[in-house]
């Protein structure tokens, strides 16, 4: 049974790796936007937050003379300090006492002229206006020998925007793009072998269940390498493989049982009919017996041909076991004025793998049954050659509508000679089978051609 052909829109694989694209697409449009809403927002806790955290950062550098006063700042922070002189009016710090006197100061008295007087450990973060513009300012508290001093520092509004808004922001956009194709291309790789490996037994396991057939009835799929959420499935089938096998077992058996059974009192009724002394009854019964007794004998091919542990392959030469086939059925040929003639194609070393005794019987099959058909004085013509095997009577041939039921059980065509069972076409189909051959029938115009050939 040919599998149902799936799109790619369908991949397990297709859709986990969408979903992963759409999630880290989700994720950078969130992150970007909010990085730009945190750098372009007017908000004041962002920009007391800022000014907050430079603050304490100062706090930390903050040094003191041999009185313990403060007199500056760490060397380490020169490279920094230079901005309060050349930014002395969008910047400045202070250092002030418990009292509020000011003791350490990075511009003049007009630029804290605003600020509200009330002690500094009561501003932790606040704002002023100078000259029109906004400036935001927190207080940090620093302790030197027993004595708790605090620095003030303060940054224009105008200059946060421009640097949040001017430098910070290429640079953010920058690295999201870079943070972007990072996690799209190296996680996305990672995604990408990870559900090949995680997917690869899954295929493995489809292969074997696509090689199952009524031959192989005894096979399993291998649950070990599996993932854990589809072993159930995979047991299951197994379980189900087990009862069809059990099954089919218990159907070859019977057709086995009740051919051997039958055999012996077609025997023992046969040998009655000979002593019976009506001619005429004694021809019929005979006739009868002899159908019966071919459709035993048909039966029992049947269920040998079906299993593939009763085939014995070799090497065998094409041309000689058709030329046997031939032989063995000449006379039935010549009984009804039909002739036989075998047409060979194949060089040296036209050899199969086989069953000799089996092909044997698969030819004689689909010779016997054209000579039934053929008209008297014609020709049944067996083509052999390296990789096929034809075999064409012209005779009348089968409706379109017949053709596939040719290799039903049991099921007889309305030109024959004989009574046949009905079962040597399907007998064919079953050794083809098991040798992996392909056995096909189309009309010729005139007559059957029947093609055996590898697939």
């Amino acid at each position: 049974m040919p599998f149902v052909k799936r799109t790619w829109r369908n991949s397990i694989s297709f859709k986990v790796l969408l979903a992963y694209v759409v999630g880290v697409g989700l994720s950078i449009l969130l992150i970007a936007l909010g990085v730009l809403a945190l750098v372009t927002s007017k908000s004041d806790i962002l920009l007391t937050t800022d000014v907050a955290e430079r603050t304490h950062e100062l706090a930390g550098k903050l040094q003191f003379d041999a009185t313990g006063r403060p007199n500056g700042f760490d060397s380490s922070e020169g490279d920094r300090v230079w901005t309060f002189d050349s930014l002395g009016r969008e910047i400045g710090h202070r250092v002030l006492d418990s009292t509020g006197n000011v003791v350490l100061t990075s511009t003049d008295a007009t630029f804290w002229s605003s600020v509200a007087s009330n002690p500094p450990s009561q501003q932790p973060r606040f704002k002023f206006e100078r000259e029109g513009i906004v400036m935001y300012a927190a207080t940090a508290a620093v302790e030197h020998q027993g004595k708790t001093w605090y620095l003030q520092f303060a940054a224009s509004e105008r200059l946060m925007d421009l640097l949040h808004g001017g430098f910070a922001l290429p640079f953010m956009g920058a690295g999201i793009a870079l943070f972007s194709l990072v996690l799209l291309f190296v996680f996305g790789a990672c995604a990408y072998f990870t559900l090949g490996y995680t997917l690869k037994p899954l295929r493995e396991v489809s292969e074997s269940a696509a090689a199952i057939s009524p031959r192989s009835l005894h096979s399993r799929l291998q649950v070990k390498t599996v993932p854990s959420e589809v072993e159930p499935l995979v047991t299951s089938f197994n379980q189900a493989l087990a009862r069809l096998e059990r099954g089919y077992r218990v159907q070859q058996e019977f057709l086995a049982t009740a051919a051997h059974e039958l055999k012996t009192p077609l025997a023992l009724i046969r040998a009655q009919i000979e002593l019976m002394q009506d001619s005429h009854a004694h021809n019929a019964l005979l006739d009868d017996v002899a159908h019966m007794t071919r459709q035993v004998q048909q039966l029992l091919l049947l269920t040998e041909a079906s299993e593939v542990q009763n085939y014995s392959f070799a090497t065998v030469e094409i041309a000689d076991v058709a030329r046997e086939a031939c032989g063995y059925l000449q006379r039935m040929a010549e009984a009804v004025d039909v002739r036989l003639v075998l047409v060979d194609e194949t060089p040296e070393g036209g050899q199969w793998q086989a069953d000799r005794s089996a092909l044997f019987t698969l030819l004689k099959n689909l010779l016997e049954n054209a000579i039934q058909h053929a008209p008297r004085g014609t020709e049944v013509r067996m083509h052999v050659s390296a990789g096929a095997l034809r075999v064409r009577d012209w005779g009348p041939g089968v409706d379109r509508e017949q053709l596939p039921h040719l290799f039903t059980r049991f099921w007889r065509g309305p030109h024959r000679r004989d009574h046949g069972a009905g079962l040597g076409l399907t007998i064919c189909q079953e050794i083809a089978r098991a040798h992996g051959w392909m056995l096909s029938a189309k009309r010729a115009e005139p007559g059957l051609l029947f093609e055996l050939s590898w697939p």
